[in-house]
């Protein structure tokens, strides 16, 4: 999923937004500060990271901790089996995904 040219957004379920379960990856092994989500988060724009962050904490997935850093709250945290499902559902189904995007692309384009 962190990999730049794996195209994560081929996967069908999205928490929020394109970046928002990457973000809520990043969060899985513990509180992380707005400059460590920038490194695993290569593409991402330091106004599209704050504007993830803000819908996350809105909707109570994310809350921030004394120190300023970013955590799962335990609405959260209820996240991680379901996204796992949903990663190992797009795994076995990644070829069909790619070949489904490529023939949109290629119909799209004449």
């Amino acid at each position: 999923m962190f990999d730049p040219v794996c195209p994560s957004d081929l996967t069908p379920f999205r928490i929020g937004g394109k970046w928002a379960g990457m973000v809520v990856r990043c969060l899985e092994d513990g509180p992380r500060r707005f400059s460590e989500l920038r490194i695993p988060l290569r593409g991402i724009t330091a106004k599209v990271l704050t504007q993830t962050l803000r819908e996350l904490e809105r909707d109570g997935y994310v809350g921030r901790a004394g120190d300023g850093a970013y955590a799962l709250t335990p609405l959260g945290r209820s996240l991680l089996a379901p996204m796992d499902a949903m990663c190992a559902w797009a795994r076995e189904h990644w070829d069909e995904l790619i070949d489904a995007r490529e023939a949109g692309l290629r119909a799209m384009s004449s």
